[in-house]
């Protein structure tokens, strides 16, 4: 297997593609919506909410968490979730300015 060579890219490169990634599987998608739609840190129910065994769950939540866009604490034996705001903005800057580019070009090219 290739290696990725992301050190010949930008940090905002590298950043976007991250982004990008984190949003490449319909869980992380689900697990996004869930936390935004109950709008308060979530404890354990995302098992029976998403359908995916908490092994799977688990692993999404830490790429989620890795990546920023979610943050956990830790309430007696379980670990509660939720929405990282300030890290979400800055993700939506990010993005936005990326997939606005095109936006200020004018005309065709072909």
């Amino acid at each position: 297997m290739g290696l990725a060579k992301t050190e010949i890219f930008s940090d905002q490169q590298n950043e976007i593609a991250s982004f990008a990634k984190v949003f490449g599987h319909p869980a992380r998608v689900a697990i996004l919506q869930h936390l935004f739609k109950l709008n308060t840190c979530v404890c354990g129910d995302l098992v029976s909410e998403i359908g995916l065994a908490q092994p799977t769950i688990s692993q999404h939540l830490k790429e989620l968490k890795l990546l920023g866009l979610i943050k956990g604490s830790v309430e007696g034996t379980s670990v509660c979730y939720c929405i990282n705001t300030e890290k979400w903005h800055e993700m939506k800057e990010i993005l936005n300015q990326f997939l606005n580019q095109d936006i200020s070009k004018q005309g065709d090219c072909c």
